[in-house]
């Protein structure tokens, strides 16, 4: 019976091959991982967090067993992991509300030339007398996840911001950048968040040079 499984530990091994496929280009991005989430502004804690939240956006398997990993080794609790994981959860389901303000838009024929404004967010509303108790759901989970616990509220807007720069969501990096801000958070660590997020996409696109390998064969 032939082996289905797309995803296994062992085959990280073969990322090292790609040191001999691209040399340089493969040591470049190792050096700016390691750059991008050594301790600085940000605790090391926090960075693996963000680490482990941005890992759940892009659906990398690979990138979640190896922060997971990490924030073990740093003797972060489960509960706090969850924590990072539902701020993530709602910040995906926040660029797809987000968007519903587009998607009303695009139905009505309203818009402009311009199809990215922030004046769409005031028309989430019209979901909400659409559908009340659903909005209201989706509102009271948002919520929730943001809102401090083990780990604080400035903690959780920094995943925020992370988490937003990989969904994409322009009115997510609006609102959480400026709810940072209120929380006494600098542009420069901001930046370290960012640069979290950054090498986490790269590092998922990179982690899943693993299934072309295998595909490839050889």
């Amino acid at each position: 019976m032939s082996n289905e499984s797309l995803y296994k530990k062992s085959d990280r091994r073969r990322l090292s091959e790609l040191a001999k496929l691209a040399p340089e280009t493969y040591r470049a991005f190792g050096a700016f991982n390691q750059k991008a989430m050594a301790e600085g502004l940000l605790s090391m804690k926090l960075k693996e967090l963000i680490a482990v939240a941005v890992a759940h956006v892009t659906g990398c398997p690979y990138c979640i067993e190896a922060h997971v990993g990490q924030i073990k080794r740093l003797e972060v609790s489960k509960e706090e992991m969850f924590e990072a994981i539902m701020v993530a959860t709602a910040l995906k389901a926040g660029s797809a509300a987000g968007h519903g303000g587009n998607a009303l838009q695009a139905y009505d024929g309203t818009g402009t030339d311009d199809l990215y404004t922030l004046s769409n967010m005031k028309r989430l509303k019209d979901f909400r007398e659409e559908n009340a108790e659903l909005f209201r759901s989706y509102l009271g989970f948002s919520h929730e996840a943001m809102k401090p616990g083990l780990l604080s509220q400035k903690e959780k807007e920094f995943i925020a911001v992370a988490v937003a720069h990989v969904t994409g969501c322009a009115y997510c990096i609006d609102a959480h950048t400026k709810a940072a801000k209120k929380l006494g958070a600098t542009m420069e660590e901001l930046t370290e968040a960012i640069f979290v997020a950054t090498a986490l996409k790269a590092g998922s696109a990179l982690a899943h040079s693993i299934n072309a390998l295998n595909a490839y064969g050889g």
